[in-house]
């Protein structure tokens, strides 16, 4: 597994980083989440050695990352943020110096290449000068770099940035076919991202986790989960607040939008595992309006972060 104990770090009277702590096991795809600046980045770069705590430590399948460093990064892919690669080497010419790095030598070293090339859509520019590629394309050279040596660990900060949906898309599914085999944490600020992929999810506030869940048990503390989301034709806001306000099974009306066709509102139920859905229906057939659409409501993740993030206070192991 990877675990960070106590990992902090200062820039001159600036606190950074203050006292992380968490275990990655094989399987778990977890996603580090933050707002900018607040230490996402120099985490992970603590992690995998590229800089050295104030205090604490990462420990590596077995290896710490300041008593042992060739052994605990020898495991370790990392793909950095913002993509650095050597922009006169061409594609191939670059994984070639990577895998020679690495270790890899003779028909493996050729074979991983050839492998890596034709697994990250890269077969076709191989032969081209890196500082020629788009964005996108050097954001996919150097996630080869990191997944070249078949690592047992992958630590990826921003994977998909510069990327297009499509490139995004498959990206994503490499993340996933890897994930049953490797322990994998990736940076990002796209929530998109960590539902797609991760098993598991941290947020980092002002240097501090502030939440450690799985991101559907992170929705569910959003203030919507469990709502109910209903259009209704034929009524407006004050036929259905005296209607809805005193109704068995609901605790608040929300009205979202109203014009002169439709109005559009939320229920807050008294009990999120027991929707009104029957009381709604019955109202609305016995005065006549038109139920157009209703449906219960899924939290969202980017309500949750703002709100944890925002708040100030230690969210971590709710």
């Amino acid at each position: 597994m990877i675990e960070a104990r106590h990992l902090t770090k200062y820039f001159g009277q600036t606190l950074a980083v203050d006292d992380v702590s968490f275990k990655v096991e094989k399987g778990e795809v977890l996603g580090f989440l933050g707002p900018n600046g607040a230490g996402k980045s120099t985490t992970m770069r603590m992690v995998t050695g590229f800089l050295h705590p104030s205090s604490g430590t990462a420990v590596i399948g077995g290896h710490d990352i300041t008593q042992s460093p060739l052994k605990a990064r020898k495991k370790i892919g990392y793909l950095p943020e913002n993509a650095p690669v050597y922009q006169d080497m061409t594609v191939e010419g670059f994984l070639g110096f990577i895998a020679e790095i690495r270790g890899l030598s003779g028909r493996v070293r050729d074979q991983r290449i050839a492998e890596t090339l034709e697994r990250c859509f890269l077969t076709p520019v191989r032969y081209q000068s890196i500082d020629t590629l788009s964005k996108g394309y050097k954001q996919r050279v150097c996630f080869a770099q990191s997944i070249l040596h078949d690592p047992e660990y992958l630590i990826m900060d921003e994977p998909t940035d510069g990327l297009d949906p499509n490139q995004k898309h498959e990206v994503r599914s490499m993340i996933r076919e890897m994930a049953h085999r490797k322990v994998i944490i990736l940076s990002t600020h796209i929530l998109e991202e960590v539902e797609a992929v991760c098993t598991r999810a941290i947020i980092i506030a002002r240097g501090k986790v502030v939440a450690d869940d799985t991101p559907q048990n992170l929705k569910v503390r959003s203030a919507i989960h469990g709502t109910l989301r209903c259009t209704i034709r034929g009524a407006g806001k004050a036929e259905l607040d005296s209607g809805f306000t005193h109704m068995e099974g609901v605790k608040a009306f929300e009205l979202l939008e109203e014009d002169d066709k439709k109005t559009v509102f939320r229920l807050v139920p008294q009990e999120i595992a027991d929707p009104p859905l029957e009381q709604v229906v019955r109202f609305c057939a016995d005065r006549g309006y038109t139920l157009e659409s209703f449906r219960v409501e899924e939290g969202r993740l980017d309500e949750v972060f703002r709100t944890i993030t925002l708040s100030g206070h230690d969210e971590a192991g709710r």
